[in-house]
């Protein structure tokens, strides 16, 4: 048995469109400005509002303090998360469940800053996760190397002087594509 059998692929292959479809080129951007956290929020409650999301992976940039914890727990309360948002900086991954659904949402916030080592996300058993159903949310990405899949999503968010956040989405999948398409 070799190690593709014993580990099933965490990212589908796309299938190939049909001959003559029109499509575009991956990955497509979208530039915001978000002048307080209330636009932060409004920006989390479009997201959630998406049923795609559900079943998406997010990446989130920025520097410490750049709004990318606010930005998840904005998003998790428009999801329906009830009861403390914790960061997972310590723990590495927050595990939450909207069981009002059916069938219920599993979502999981990574916080990757920590990492020393790439291996730590094979180590740690994350293979398993990113390969079932729910909403996978990871900040510090990068720390985690290229053991990740590639992200629906990618959202870098820059602090500004005026307290305001500028914020540039990237798909970078088909599902992103569509998640970004409606974002606008």
């Amino acid at each position: 048995m070799n190690h593709s059998s014993r580990h099933p692929p965490i990212v589908e292959t796309a299938p190939s469109p049909a001959a003559g479809a029109q499509t575009s080129p991956l990955p497509v951007s979208l530039v915001l400005h978000w002048p307080d956290e209330a636009a932060t929020a409004a920006f989390a409650a479009r997201l959630a509002a998406q049923p795609d999301t559900r079943e998406a992976f997010v990446t989130l940039h920025g520097d410490l303090g750049a709004g990318k914890t606010t930005l998840v727990r904005h998003l998790l309360r428009a999801l329906g998360v009830q009861g403390r948002i914790k960061s997972p900086t310590y723990a590495v991954v927050e595990p939450h469940v909207v069981d009002d659904r059916q069938p219920p949402l599993a979502i999981w916030h990574f916080d990757f800053y920590r990492f020393d080592d790439p291996r730590e996300w094979e180590d740690a058993g994350f293979r398993d996760i990113f390969a079932s159903p729910g909403l996978k949310l990871a900040e510090w990405p990068e720390k985690a190397g290229a053991l990740l899949p590639p992200a629906d999503l990618a959202i870098t968010i820059t602090a500004r002087a005026d307290e305001g956040r500028d914020v540039h989405v990237t798909a970078r999948t088909p599902r992103g594509r569509g998640l970004l398409e409606n974002l606008k």
